[in-house]
């Protein structure tokens, strides 16, 4: 049997895929973060223990083809990240070369067949990338959280304790958006809030987005400010990309769920849009792409990532 292999890895979680090359999914696998740029050498790791999960009792010798889309990709010119790469390679006995790109590649591939376009990412963080023949040529914000990201989860959900915090008067706080941010930092007043958010760390703003995404969605004003002002702040990052010679992809779970933010960013954009579906299938698409011809290539896609196939 004939296997391709697909990963995602980012700072939260590494996700692999195995898929026949028919486009059937028959393993999937997840492990901790695979950003080798903030875990080093233990993301390779990671990235092993979900191929070793999602390949199961499958013939690694049988994968002939391999796509890792990993966040952070560039320091893989480091000679000891590449070192623990090719030795987790081999040590789940993949014989088939890996090609490394870099994760908005892979979400791209998630929502479109196209060679060429673009793709805005919205998770924890933000980033736009303009895709060239499947290659990265330039990138927009992805800067991190305290430089940037901005419309992002962390930066939503940092908004909206900042607002919070400088409206609060009187011993309480109003209903709503307000309200809400408290209940969930356990907080009374508004030195306990700032007490509060002094103690963590960003992942835990990062957390507060839904939270103001169902806000907005139930007519809260402040969260309906400050949604619409994250959609326009990653239309403004796209932007910076020039218009794209493609479809838009969008990515990660504030644009791919159903939020105030995604509402606002579709009925703003003009042009193709498309929705990224799995990115770790997105890759192993990728890797059945190297493998078959370009007509194949695309029935492949809409069966892998239109109908989602597979466990």
């Amino acid at each position: 049997m004939v296997l391709v292999l697909g990963v995602d890895a980012g700072g939260t979680a590494s996700r692999a895929v195995v898929a026949t090359r028919d486009g059937t999914v028959v393993g999937r696998g997840s492990a901790g973060p695979g950003n080798p740029t903030a875990a080093g050498p233990a993301a390779a790791r990671s990235i092993g223990a979900a191929v070793r999960d999602a390949l199961g009792k499958h013939d690694p010798a049988s994968v002939l083809s391999s796509v890792a889309g990993i966040a952070g990709a560039s320091i893989m010119a480091d000679p000891e990240i590449t070192a623990a790469f090719t030795h987790e390679w081999a040590q789940r006995g993949l014989t088939c070369p890996v090609t490394v790109v870099g994760d908005a590649v892979t979400a791209f591939a998630a929502g479109t067949s196209a060679p060429s376009g673009a793709v805005l990412i919205a998770g924890t963080g933000a980033v736009a990338a303009r895709i060239d023949d499947w290659r990265v040529t330039r990138t927009a914000d992805g800067l991190g959280w305290l430089l940037g990201d901005e419309g992002s989860g962390m930066w939503l959900g940092l908004q909206a304790v900042r607002s919070v915090a400088r409206a609060w008067s009187g011993p309480t706080v109003d209903a709503g958006l307000a309200a809400t941010i408290a209940a969930q930092a356990g907080v009374t007043s508004c030195d306990e809030l700032v007490r509060w958010a002094g103690r963590q760390q960003p992942a835990a703003f990062a957390a507060l987005a839904p939270l103001v995404c169902a806000r907005a969605t139930a007519g809260d004003a402040l969260a309906e400010r400050l949604t619409a002002e994250a959609a326009a702040r990653l239309v403004a990052t796209l932007g910076e990309l020039g218009p794209p010679d493609g479809p838009v992809v969008l990515a990660g779970s504030i644009l791919t769920e159903t939020t105030s933010v995604r509402a606002e960013v579709l009925a703003t954009l003009a042009g193709p849009i498309a929705t990224a579906r799995d990115p770790a299938v997105g890759a192993a698409w990728l890797a059945l792409r190297q493998i078959t011809d370009q007509e194949e290539a695309v029935r492949l896609h809409h069966r892998m990532l239109r109908r989602g196939l597979g466990p």
